[in-house]
């Protein structure tokens, strides 16, 4: 029968670490996960049935926005996974109370997954040999040519994020927020398609099915004890689109 360890993160081998350390908060959200012990889940060694399609399955279908737990192949994990566990316990800390908002989940969600198209920013240019780059470049590429944009579209969105990633991280958020946010209330096919229309003069839409929104909703729906408005959640949200730098306000309000 499969079984896990739980290991921190000093037991783990960061991988393509090199490719993130100039990144200060890379190596704040690093210091989050080794100061609060934060557990991966590890199958025990030479275990056979811990591939990456069934362990990337695991992730996408069994994860728990109030239970901290990623589950890896082996024991090691890139980098970029380090942030994205480091923002989603970050989440569960600060957004999620007594009981689960679907407002938390999204927010937390689209912070995490808004800090990769940030961390694209940061390393083109500088760590162009990174495995990160190297995976998600093309995968984003995919799907927004595969959404209308033409290839000297793409190159110009990167030049952009690159640019200033700050402004890309916020973007993001926004709309990966807006959007769950709006698809969670929608009672048939026909307000889910207004809904993704009412999208798509946004920077960042070409990118949208780049991220598991669908994965967010359907959890939403069958775990969230209540899909309205969180006044706590929008609050933040709020100071987030006002602040001047979004993740100035997030490091010193979550990490500081």
């Amino acid at each position: 029968m499969p079984n896990f360890r739980l290991l921190g993160l000093e037991k783990l081998t960061i991988t393509d670490e090199a490719s993130f350390e100039h990144v200060g908060l890379y190596r704040a959200l690093r210091q989050v996960l080794r100061r609060d012990a934060f557990p991966f889940r590890v199958p025990a060694p030479g275990a056979r049935w811990a591939t990456w399609d069934r362990v990337l399955f695991l992730n996408l279908t069994f994860w728990s926005a109030a239970d901290a737990t990623d589950v890896l192949v082996d024991d090691s994990l890139p980098a970029d996974v380090v942030c994205h566990a480091a923002w989603h316990h970050l989440a569960r800390t600060k957004l999620i109370g007594a009981e689960l908002s679907s407002d938390a989940l999204f927010l937390g969600e689209a912070i995490a997954s808004a800090f990769d198209v940030y961390l694209v920013g940061r390393l083109l240019g500088h760590s162009l040999e990174s495995d990160f780059l190297a995976t998600q470049v093309p995968a984003m590429s995919d799907v927004a040519v595969a959404a209308g944009l033409s290839e000297e579209g793409f190159e110009a969105l990167l030049a952009a994020i690159s640019a200033d990633p700050e402004r890309a991280f916020e973007d993001l958020r926004q709309l990966l927020f807006d959007a769950a946010t709006s698809l969670v209330a929608c009672g048939s096919l026909d307000e889910a398609a207004e809904a993704f229309a009412k999208l798509d003069g946004r920077r960042f839409a070409p990118l949208l099915h780049h991220f598991e929104l669908s994965n967010w909703v359907l959890y939403a729906r069958a775990y969230a004890k209540t899909l309205a408005p969180d006044p706590a959640v929008r609050e933040v949200d709020a100071a987030l689109r006002a602040a001047p730098v979004s993740l100035d306000w997030l490091e010193a309000s979550w990490l500081g």
